[in-house]
């Protein structure tokens, strides 16, 4: 019974993890829909990002116990939002206006820091997390610059007209405090060792509901 009920809850979370990280990406792989709060969103998203890889790849890693485990977890939802790409381009929107964020260099971290560790659980909340974190805007980034520039991009699809309390002031731009970047990895690194602590965390209590 106990290894049915460990088969069927792997699989479960496989397909969990498959449809969430869909839907996650319809609202937070675009950040060019959001012509004028572009960066803001980049780094907002970014952490919701942050989340679903810590928190999913830390749990099905302690889960599995298997080294190798996160980059898996990484490669499905890379999969997954290429999909979710795919239908945005059959939306008619162009190949280059949609974004998918980059899951698995991340994972591959967090991977790194359980074996190197030799399993520690721990360093795994710690160290993996601070590298998630930091990590993900950074690579998330250079994705963002191999397609269309945005601006050019915000001229040929113009946004519908917004209500006036939904018009942005204009930000100022080149100040590293306004770097999204370094926003976003500085509130990632912090985050994320909690949200990496909760995966930790979750995989205990399914082994405890199953015991």
């Amino acid at each position: 019974l106990m290894v049915w009920l460990r088969r069927c809850t792997h699989y479960l979370f496989i397909v969990v993890v498959a449809v969430n990280s869909t839907l996650l990406t319809i609202n937070t792989g675009d950040y060019i829909f959001y012509t004028d709060w572009a960066w803001t969103s980049y780094t907002v998203f970014s952490i919701g990002n942050i989340l679903m890889i810590s928190v999913g790849a830390t749990y099905y890693l302690l889960f599995t116990g298997v080294p190798g485990t996160a980059t898996y977890y990484g490669l499905i939802m890379q999969v997954y939002t290429w999909v979710a790409k795919g239908a945005w381009f059959a939306l008619g929107y162009p190949y280059d206006f949609i974004v998918t964020p980059m899951w698995i260099p991340s994972c591959m971290l967090l991977d790194l820091a359980h074996w190197a560790s030799k399993k520690n659980k721990h360093s795994l909340i710690l160290f993996g997390g601070v590298l998630v974190g930091m990590s993900f805007p950074l690579f998330n980034m250079v994705n963002l610059l191999t397609v269309a520039d945005p601006l050019e991009t915000a001229f040929k699809y113009p946004r519908p007209t917004l209500p006036p309390y939904m018009v942005p002031i204009e930000p100022q731009v080149g100040k590293f405090y306004n770097s999204p970047v370094a926003l976003g990895a500085g509130t990632g690194a912090v985050l994320a060792v909690t949200f990496t602590a909760l995966g930790a965390k979750l995989n205990t209590w399914t082994y405890r509901w199953m015991a």
